[in-house]
């Protein structure tokens, strides 16, 4: 290295104050800031003879060293900035500062509409005929549009219950008619092992539900709790089978949870909220003394309805005969899909979800990517700028920011809204979040 060579040979020169030169040196007498002696030493480089310095001629240490000091200190300045200037001209990454440059676990709850599109409100109820008869003893599937158009799709399914087998046809088995196969499928997922009957606030245990099952890719990871709302339609008339004729009156009522009233309870299956009688801007009617008729389970994206209130305030009419193909869950799909034309209530539903993010800042200073690797930015042989104008004026868009871990491979890719115009000019920061 040229700084331990200077140093080393700069060591044979008598210091400041020493009464005897170096080993094989003369006599030293000191005098003028300088010194003498009948044998000159060695230059600090050689083929340098420092100025003032010839045979016995005195020597300005400090002078030296300050010459020579400010030479190699401009030379190291020299080379700074021009591997500066290249590095900054063809660069094409930039290490992150994971203190300055990245925040991580970021958490904040997302809500949106949960039908298709992200609509918050369903004022459309389709069923599909290709659903088998076998499949609707059980559920029938809900859609926004006809089956027939494109982007149809399943937003939830209606199901009716009962733990004793009624309303349904036996089938040759009284063992599991589909109603009480369908009361005992949401007995196990949703109620504690001990639990043998859903129970409502005032009318106690019931043997009798609707259900309305949210589907399952819409709803994130819960129902947003305060957020949706029910209507439902008075039946005045319906077959003994639903799947028939079902007539409505005018009277509508809407249902919501309970969750701006009350903390809910936690079971084996979540969080639990009552369903009451309230609408979304008014809130619970009746606060004090609310009208329950169900119970929500958020978690799981369940609404269970007691059948047996539904059958005194919405005469419901449902059918509780043994062994009789009632489809009650088909009366349950007329009383919703009516209320829009009825009261022009929409059933209104949002989704939540809890988002991690992280946020990478990418700082682009003013002297850094104004050159391309296009092979469009330059031409010939040599890479001459194709713009003659960038000449002194380099210019670039930025439209792509790529993120790669430490072995170089490409994780992420986030795309600029619009071209972002860089030159020796202009700074920018751009922030990259990402979410998971």
């Amino acid at each position: 290295m040229i700084t331990n060579k200077f140093i080393k040979n700069l060591k044979q020169y008598p210091r400041h104050g020493a009464a005897r030169g170096p080993a094989g040196y003369g006599e030293a007498n000191l005098g003028g800031g300088g010194f003498e002696s009948d044998m000159a030493p060695a230059p600090p480089f050689p083929g340098l003879a420092p100025s003032g310095v010839a045979g016995g001629a005195a020597v300005n240490a400090p002078g030296l060293i300050q010459e020579l000091a400010q030479g190699m200190a401009q030379q190291i300045i020299a080379e700074q900035q021009a591997t500066q200037t290249i590095t900054l001209q063809g660069k094409t990454f930039t290490i992150f500062n994971a203190v300055n440059d990245i925040v991580d676990n970021q958490t904040e709850i997302v809500t949106a509409g949960l039908w298709s599109d992200n609509t918050a409100e369903l004022t459309a109820y389709y069923t599909s005929s290709t659903q088998s008869t076998s499949q609707r003893r059980y559920y029938v599937n809900v859609y926004q549009k006809s089956t027939s158009l494109t982007g149809s799709a399943v937003q939830f399914a209606l199901a009716y219950g009962n733990a004793l087998g009624y309303g349904s046809s036996n089938l040759g088995s009284e063992e599991n008619p589909a109603s009480k196969a369908v009361y005992g499928q949401y007995k196990q997922l949703l109620l504690n092992p001990s639990e043998t009957r859903f129970s409502i606030i005032t009318s106690g245990s019931t043997d009798s539900i609707y259900v309305v099952n949210f589907e399952r890719n819409r709803m994130k990871e819960k129902i947003d709790v305060g957020n949706w709302e029910l209507p439902l339609t008075t039946i005045a008339s319906r077959d003994s089978n639903a799947t028939g004729s079902v007539t409505l009156t005018t009277g509508t009522y809407t249902l919501i949870d309970d969750s701006t009233i009350s903390s809910g309870s936690v079971g084996d299956s979540g969080f639990v909220y009552n369903i009451v009688s309230g609408s979304i801007d008014s809130g619970v009617y009746n606060p004090t003394a609310p009208h329950y008729y169900g119970l929500t389970y958020p978690d799981h994206g369940v609404l269970i309805v007691d059948g047996d209130i539904l059958d005194a305030k919405l005469a419901f009419d449902t059918n509780i005969s043994s062994d009789s193909e009632g489809d009650n869950h088909f009366a349950m799909y007329h009383s919703i899909s009516g209320s829009y034309a009825n009261a022009t209530k929409g059933f209104a539903a949002r989704n939540q979800e809890k988002v991690t993010s992280t946020h990478y800042f990418c700082r682009i200073k003013n002297a850094e990517y104004n050159f391309s690797n296009n092979p469009s930015y330059v031409t010939g042989s040599v890479g001459l700028l194709a713009q003659s104008t960038f000449i002194n004026n380099p210019r670039t868009y930025i439209t792509t920011i790529g993120l790669y871990n430490s072995n170089n491979e490409l994780l992420a890719v986030a795309k600029l809204s619009q071209p972002l115009l860089k030159s020796f000019q202009r700074e920018a920061l751009v922030r990259v979040k990402l979410d998971y």
